[in-house]
């Protein structure tokens, strides 16, 4: 039977090998710099980012990240710039306009994605908010890292409220369509580690973890963490709530994905490619390829760029770039042993 967009990607997150190749998808839409740059050397300008994939010939997603706001919603007056609150007062007064219901989303539109799902021509994620990036976002970068210590009840009351809504998401759109994987969006590590130490994860995250991955899980659906930096400390610690991936595995951090691999046999992975070399043309971005092949062979992995494409990389770059990972997509299958 012949392989399609979804059951390349679902055998490869399974660890097993497809007849033809590994998924060519990318995962993170492009930097909206990028797309004026290759608007002016030959993209059409209409085009959507769904359009802009299918012209390049990429295998199709279709993501959905929930919306935490209400239509309308703002920040509470006197909230400093960047944030949407100071303290408990401000945000039960913004709870009125968080957590939405009904959820705000265009279900035609998913309904018509399901359909391209069920025949295989497509993969369908959802994302939510973390339980470290939307306490962040509600209060701004700094306060939220105070808050760990001076409002750790504002904290909890933020996530508790935020399960109940993750929650109430899934079992929505679980009646259009089971999605084939999922992120938690955390952004919680920069280039030389975590943000936040072992012990505030365990207190002001893991619970809630705990409670959303269970119910991801019991759905047949990849859990996921995205996060930029350094991520590989945090792996042991999203292992232990159930966690089974991450991405996007910046190099400029230092992230090697194969000693990833070594460390953590079976840690589902997607991005890890340089997104730093691509302008540098064919002999560079076959040596970063290169560099990524064994974890290819291993299973488990999907290259993507390591992050939004920058508007260094010109639409000519990026075609080499695509040209090299459908090739190297084809090899890894064709060149590795035995699936696990």
């Amino acid at each position: 039977m012949a392989e399609t967009v979804r059951s390349r990607f679902r055998k490869v997150m399974a660890g097993q090998r497809p007849e033809d190749r590994l998924p060519v998808m990318e995962w993170a839409t492009w930097w909206d710099k990028t797309i004026a740059r290759w608007r002016t050397e030959g993209l059409p300008p209409h085009l959507d980012w769904h359009g802009i994939k299918r012209w390049f010939g990429l295998d199709m997603d279709y993501q959905l990240w929930f919306p935490q706001t209400a239509p309308g919603a703002a920040p509470v007056p006197g909230a400093p710039p960047g944030a949407w609150i100071r303290d408990e007062a401000d945000y039960l007064r913004l709870k009125p306009m968080l957590y939405p219901d009904p959820i705000p989303y265009d279900r035609d539109a998913w309904y018509r994605y399901a359909e391209e799902q069920s025949r295989g021509e497509a993969v369908l994620w959802i994302t939510f908010s973390g339980f470290f990036w939307w306490p962040r976002v509600l209060l701004g970068i700094e306060a939220h890292l105070y808050a760990f210590y001076d409002q750790p009840h504002l904290m909890e009351r933020i996530n508790e409220d935020q399960v109940e809504y993750q929650l109430r998401c899934l079992e929505d759109f679980c009646r259009i369509c089971v999605p084939d994987f999922m992120t938690f969006g955390e952004d919680m590590s920069y280039n030389h580690g975590p943000m936040i130490s072992k012990p505030l994860f365990d207190r002001f995250m893991a619970p809630y973890y705990r409670r959303v991955v269970p119910e991801l899980l019991r759905r047949g659906i990849t859990p996921i963490v995205d996060s930029d930096g350094d991520v590989e400390p945090l792996i042991p610690w999203f292992e232990e709530v159930g966690i089974e991936g991450i991405l996007p595995l910046e190099r400029m951090a230092g992230v090697d994905v194969n000693r990833i691999r070594r460390n953590h046999p079976n840690w589902k992975m997607i991005g890890g490619f340089d997104k730093t070399v691509m302008h540098r043309g064919e002999d560079a971005i076959r040596r970063e390829f290169n560099r990524l092949m064994p974890v290819m062979q291993s299973g488990r992995f999907i290259p993507s760029v390591d992050h939004q494409t920058p508007p260094g990389v010109s639409l000519a770059d990026y075609r080499i770039y695509l040209r090299l990972l459908r090739e190297y997509a084809a090899l890894a299958v064709e060149s590795a042993g035995p699936a696990d």
